[in-house]
């Protein structure tokens, strides 16, 4: 099977359970620049996360403001800087945040759309917005992986625009990330089926 074969198959494929595809600028800009197979399957797998996040965001807390397609967008560009820098897509490295941001702004993308490739490891810096902590959020919990200070943060924004206490917004969040991480090992496995590189 050749790169552009697996791809298309992860750009592609439904999946099991079944994913939402890529917004079609971003499946065509992975194609566009052969992006390794598994980098669009992460990609894919994050953004319907976030997608499930939105959702539950919007119908449990209609009081917080934001951006439900910043956020789909975010969370299906933030790693696109390992394009780039592919050693990162097995190995630890932060080169592909500002890559990512900069190669964005050079396909034509706004500065907003670009802001994520850069900020989606960096949510406890000030000013942080609801939109980049999802994005983040996803980016961890699609795996099962669970970051007491990134849920806080959102904790905050929920109990604040709920006008509810603390610990109410906690239980919420903490039953709707429990359930996303329950599918943690489907979703790993699916990524796993894609080589990472060539």
């Amino acid at each position: 099977m050749t790169r552009t074969d697996a791809l298309s198959r992860a750009l592609d494929t439904p999946g099991e359970p079944r994913l939402r595809p890529l917004p079609p600028t971003v499946s065509a800009l992975l194609r566009a620049l052969a992006a390794p197979p598994r980098l669009a399957a992460h990609l894919r797998l994050v953004h319907d996360v976030a997608y499930e996040l939105a959702d539950w965001l919007a119908g449990h807390c209609p009081g917080l403001a934001f951006d439900r397609e910043a956020v789909l967008f975010g969370a299906a560009t933030h790693d696109i800087g390992k394009t780039v820098h592919t050693a990162e897509l097995s190995g630890p490295g932060s080169e592909h945040e500002p890559a990512g941001r900069e190669l964005l702004l050079a396909h034509g993308f706004t500065q907003g759309q670009a802001r994520f490739a850069a900020t989606h490891a960096t949510w406890g810096e000030a000013g942080v917005t609801i939109e980049e902590l999802l994005v983040s959020l996803a980016d961890k919990v699609w795996k099962g992986k669970r970051v007491q200070d990134l849920e806080d943060l959102v904790v905050d924004r929920l109990a604040a625009a709920k006008g509810a206490e603390r610990w109410e917004a906690y239980l919420e969040l903490d039953g709707v990330l429990g359930r996303i991480a329950e599918g943690a090992d489907g979703r790993l496995d699916f990524q796993a089926a894609f080589p990472a590189h060539a």
